[in-house]
């Protein structure tokens, strides 16, 4: 899946990239030898061609997890449900129920 997300980024980012020398840390190691697979399966082996534009540009750094203390910080970050966050949705009130 992290394969995927990189070449998901590398795509999205490619115009900001090309050209450029830039650096991908990442806490799956399996990123780090995409590159260098001998005989990938079909998914690696597509995922191989897309970053090839990007070999000699980018360089794969493997982190362990436990070093990054800041990993997940944005996906765990709470908002607020109001009308001006994105995911809002709106809460349907409880009917009142009459006390007789």
């Amino acid at each position: 899946m992290e394969c995927l997300c990189l070449v998901w980024a590398l795509e999205k980012l490619h115009y900001y990239l090309d050209g450029s020398v830039f650096g991908v840390i990442t806490d799956f190691n399996a990123v780090k030898s995409l590159l260098h697979m001998k005989t990938p399966n079909r998914h690696m082996l597509r995922w191989q061609i897309a970053i090839q534009e990007y070999r000699g540009n980018m360089t794969i750094a493997h982190k362990a997890g436990n070093l990054h203390n800041n990993a997940d910080g944005l996906s765990r970050w709470v908002l607020a449900n109001t009308p001006d966050n994105p995911a809002y949705v709106p809460l349907e009130e409880e009917p009142q129920i009459p006390i007789e």
